[in-house]
């Protein structure tokens, strides 16, 4: 599908005639009481009803929703819900918005979800400013967590496979309302799993211009108690649909590393995260098997070589062990990810005189009481392409030295040797090396605040030894002037040769207690303490220490100057 240029737009039609910037199209089901949530937040738009449609497209839900969306519209002008037929699943009614959609954009939401205050306005500025066909509001996860790389900074013209636009594949985005209908971009309507998905990469695919907009909150992405997101998917339904994502994306792309990187996010997300540690380890073993009749020949036709080069160590295990339908094995690696314990202990904590916490933790992995992770480095010779000499003139005749001659240089290499499967026999023979995993490892710690629950990243580095490893906190800046946390929990996250693990952090009270109290370029005091159960937390002084606060940051600008000097 050719993608549109501006000179291909559609004229302006009724859309415009009416000033109506954007229509709001909601699937509407049986909602339940969150439902006002969203209208409320619909309410609080600062663009103006004149301006705002919202398209309620009811999905036969009856008695009594029918009369609450009516309540609802009698008293909005702007707001029209359409009754339609009993379909079970949101692409019909997300279909019937657009091709009710009087608006030059449409916004879906979802009947559990809202949108922050000003939202609408933004997106449509930011569309007409960047003549977007899709437009990509960031998402905040409310009781969920979400991807943040696609929403580090904003992008007016992403690029799909260079930028992370496969991090948020949800429907919840506005779209240029003429793009849709000239391109036939609609959903699948039906019971189709991952409709989204197909839907959006249709959308990626056809868009002249694709805008993520990241430096405003947009949409709440709620957690409801039993979502379908929660529950443990069929595979013989779930997978064809999956590979019907595939064959769209199989169809827009050519073989190489633009296709490899697309489907690698498929692979990675949909199949290689159910094989893996707790979730493969605890599957009842009929549905172990079946999971893997359908998964296992699916790979076999859909992931090459090139797919595996771009995953983690772990993934890369887990993809030649599927691949070569070794399920004995691949249930061993997922018990022994599963039987991992992480434990991170505070050795020694110590303030510096320019009010920056400095830690020494030791990060222990282990499984059955011996380490997790045993590496063997060997030296190996590997070949070297040498250029032909380039100068005529040198003594030795050109025709008597081979064109691109192979030499072999040592090179150091390491491999997992801890690794419970019955054999590396018939596996990739660089399978097990994870040199690059390696010089990835971190150790970052986290505070999770005690009253909001927020959590915020205040530390880590690269650790040369987790039995030492060093890290160092500036209270200043983790926590801004006007930043009213008193503190909370603090969690290690260990990345260690591909794999993650997460862990609270523990001390004695006697390795604490001799870090003292917060100097004064510290800002507001801090003080490291150990609950009862040795867990550590980070205690914060909230209202006062305002001056010790200011005093911190005036030294930090001044040292700031003499660098730049």
């Amino acid at each position: 599908m050719r993608r549109l240029s501006q000179s291909d737009r559609p004229e302006k039609s009724k859309a415009s005639a009416d000033n109506i910037r954007v229509s709001v199209i909601v699937p509407v089901y049986r909602p339940g009481p969150s439902f006002d949530d969203l209208i409320a937040s619909l309410d609080r738009q600062t663009l103006g009803t004149a301006s705002l449609e919202v398209l309620l497209c009811d999905d036969g839900s009856g008695e009594p929703t029918g009369a609450r969306l009516a309540a609802i519209a009698r008293d909005r002008p702007h707001v029209r819900v359409l009754s339609l037929e009993h379909s079970g699943w949101p692409g019909m009614p997300r279909n019937h918005g657009v091709d009710s959609a009087r608006g030059t954009y449409v916004q879906f939401v979802d009947q559990d979800d809202y949108l922050f205050d000003g939202a609408l306005e933004k997106l449509c500025d930011y569309a007409d400013q960047h003549s977007s066909d899709v437009i990509v509001g960031k998402e905040v996860g409310i009781g969920r967590r979400l991807p943040s790389r696609i929403f580090s900074h904003d992008v007016p013209d992403a690029v799909l496979g260079t930028d992370p636009l496969l991090e948020m594949l949800t429907p919840h985005k506005m779209f240029r309302t003429s793009f849709l209908r000239v391109n036939g971009i609609r959903f699948p309507e039906g019971k189709v799993r991952l409709e989204d998905h197909l839907f959006v990469m249709q959308a990626y695919f056809a868009a002249s211009t694709i805008s993520i907009l990241a430096s405003e909150p947009c949409y709440a992405w709620v957690k409801e108690p039993g979502s379908a997101s929660s529950s443990r998917i069929d595979p013989e339904s779930y997978f064809p649909h999956l590979e019907t994502v595939l064959d769209l994306v199989e169809a827009h792309t050519e073989p190489g590393k633009l296709r490899d990187r697309l489907l690698r996010h498929w692979f990675r997300g949909k199949i290689l995260k159910r094989l893996s540690g707790r979730q493969m380890a605890r599957y009842p073993d009929d549905y172990r098997d079946r999971l893997l009749d359908v998964v296992t020949p699916l790979v076999q036709k859909k992931f090459g070589p090139g797919v595996d080069a771009g995953l983690g160590l772990p993934h890369r295990i887990r993809a030649s062990l599927l691949r070569a339908d070794r399920r004995e094995d691949l249930l061993a690696l997922a018990q022994f990810e599963a039987g991992i314990t992480c434990h991170a202990a505070v050795t020694e904590a110590r303030w510096s005189r320019g009010g920056g916490l400095h830690l020494t933790l030791r990060v222990t992995l282990t499984s059955e009481g011996h380490d997790a992770f045993v590496f063997e480095t060997t030296v190996v010779e590997v070949p070297v392409a040498e250029s032909p000499d380039p100068d005529p003139r040198a003594s030795v005749s050109q025709n008597s030295v081979p064109r691109n001659s192979v030499s072999k240089k040592k090179k150091k290499v390491t491999r997992l040797t801890s690794l419970p499967v019955s054999t590396i026999d018939g596996l990739p023979e660089t399978l097990l090396v994870a040199d690059r995993e390696l010089r990835n490892d971190r150790v970052d710690l986290f505070l999770t605040d005690g009253e909001t629950g927020a959590e915020r990243r205040i530390g880590g580095r690269h650790p040369r030894n987790l039995d030492a490893a060093r890290v160092s906190i500036d209270p200043v800046r983790v926590f801004g002037p006007d930043d009213e946390s008193r503190g909370g929990a603090l969690t290690v996250k260990v990345r260690r040769a591909g794999w993650t693990f997460e862990t609270p952090l523990v001390a004695a009270p006697a390795v604490l207690a001799r870090a003292g109290k917060s100097p004064l370029l510290a800002g507001r005091s801090c003080t490291l303490a150990a609950r009862d159960d040795g867990t550590v937390e980070l205690r914060r002084e909230w209202p006062g220490g305002r001056l010790k606060d200011f005093a911190g940051r005036a030294v930090r600008r001044v040292r700031a100057l003499a660098r730049r000097r």
